[in-house]
């Protein structure tokens, strides 16, 4: 039974790995591709396939991590009472929006004034988990009913919000309806918010619920056929109701220059909210793998299993390094501190010159060198972890 339940365990560390893996491609296009603060790679009149594959294959790990969190969430609820857990999730909800809030608004902006403090993904992650601290002690249905009924009913908003006029405000934009708004909080000093938490929230407690599909007494193989049986049922119905073009999705996909391009506004879904259709794509094609990495073992396995099981410690590491690389390349193109200066107040320390930078071949080789760079710290952190169990700090790192 322990071989089986580690066998779980790794199936799903090594699907969080690699998308931890695919994340930082994005994160390396953002900082050193030549467009990547004068145009959109998704937007259809200007994007080649390349570019368009390179930013759409990162959708997938939002997500896909979301969603996993709440299962290994669930799975922690084998081992500790409601309380426990409870108290876990409150703690370190609020230290993750901590984290967003100052060690990573400082890796994306380098800008030692803060003058920025933009709501991401880590924000999206801390304050669902505390949300769930007090949600775990439902019943499990209602659990259930609740993340299923934010997933599949979220984007009946977008049609007032999609009202002329239309002014959402503050609150509403914090819970769904936020296209990286931003406010002022005090002087100088602008909240932005990136990832509105209302279908986060409603992607985590499915993912929840789903744990129990990896509990012990779940026969295995009974396991991935409803795993391969999910996942292929949010594929399809991805497909109806894009199809049919009228809810699902802000964005209305049309017919473009050629069959290429069409299957590329086809699959063009929205990500800042996550609208069902984007969880149906992304959640249905991780469904689909998961059961598929549950028994392969070889080296690259190995590599993401340890990618997975370090993956706050990697996500804040790959942010600095990438940003620093920046910085580099930044001098090394002639600047000096006082164009950081004369720069508009998103650029500002920064490093980045919008339309300067390198083409997708130079983003890629970028990429590499910084996962083979964070590799062995990611080995390093996964073995002191393994052998200092008692440390109670390293369960919120």
């Amino acid at each position: 039974m322990t071989t089986t339940i580690q066998q779980r365990i790794q199936s799903i560390d090594i699907l969080r790995g690699i998308v931890m893996v695919i994340m930082a491609l994005d994160h390396v296009r953002d900082y050193f591709h030549i467009y990547a603060w004068t145009d959109d790679p998704l937007n259809l009149e200007t994007t080649t396939p390349e570019l368009y594959f390179t930013r759409y294959i990162t959708h997938f790990c939002a997500p896909t991590f979301v969603f996993l969190s709440g299962v290994s969430i669930y799975l922690q609820s084998l081992r500790k009472t409601t309380p426990e857990l409870s108290a876990f999730l409150l703690k370190r909800g609020l230290w993750l929006i901590f984290v967003e809030l100052v060690i990573v608004a400082f890796a994306w902006s380098f800008n030692p004034a803060f003058e920025r403090f933009p709501l991401g993904v880590i924000w999206s992650i801390g304050v669902s988990m505390f949300l769930l601290g007090f949600l775990i002690r439902l019943p499990y249905k209602l659990i259930l009913g609740l993340g299923l009924v934010i997933v599949f009913g979220h984007n009946v908003l977008d049609f007032p919000e999609a009202t002329t006029g239309f002014q959402g405000g503050f609150w509403l934009d914090l819970l769904h309806s936020s296209k990286w708004t931003s406010y002022e909080i005090m002087d100088n000093r602008n909240l932005i918010i990136a990832y509105p938490f209302l279908p986060w929230l409603g992607l985590m407690m499915v993912g929840y619920c789903t744990g129990r599909l990896f509990s012990p007494q779940f026969d295995i193989l009974r396991r991935k056929k409803l795993l391969t049986q999910m996942g292929i049922g949010l594929l399809v119905l991805f497909v109806i109701l894009r199809s049919i073009n009228v809810y699902g999705d802000p964005v209305a996909w049309s017919p473009q220059r050629n069959g290429l391009y069409t299957f590329f506004s086809f699959m063009n879904i929205h990500k800042y909210p996550p609208s069902l259709l984007y969880m149906c794509v992304t959640i249905g094609c991780a469904l689909v793998v998961l059961p598929h990495l549950e028994k392969l073992e070889n080296r690259f396995t190995k590599i993401m299993v340890v990618f997975g099981r370090t993956a706050f410690f990697y996500y804040i590491l790959h942010l600095y390094l990438i940003h620093i690389l920046a910085a580099i390349s930044f001098y090394i193109h002639g600047h000096t501190l006082e164009k950081i200066a004369e720069g508009e107040s998103v650029f500002k320390w920064k490093f980045v010159v919008p339309g300067e930078g390198f083409g997708l071949l130079g983003v890629y080789l970028i990429w590499i060198f910084v996962i083979v760079c964070l590799y062995p710290l990611c080995k390093w952190y996964d073995t002191y972890k393994t052998k200092h169990k008692e440390k109670w700090w390293l369960s919120y790192l």
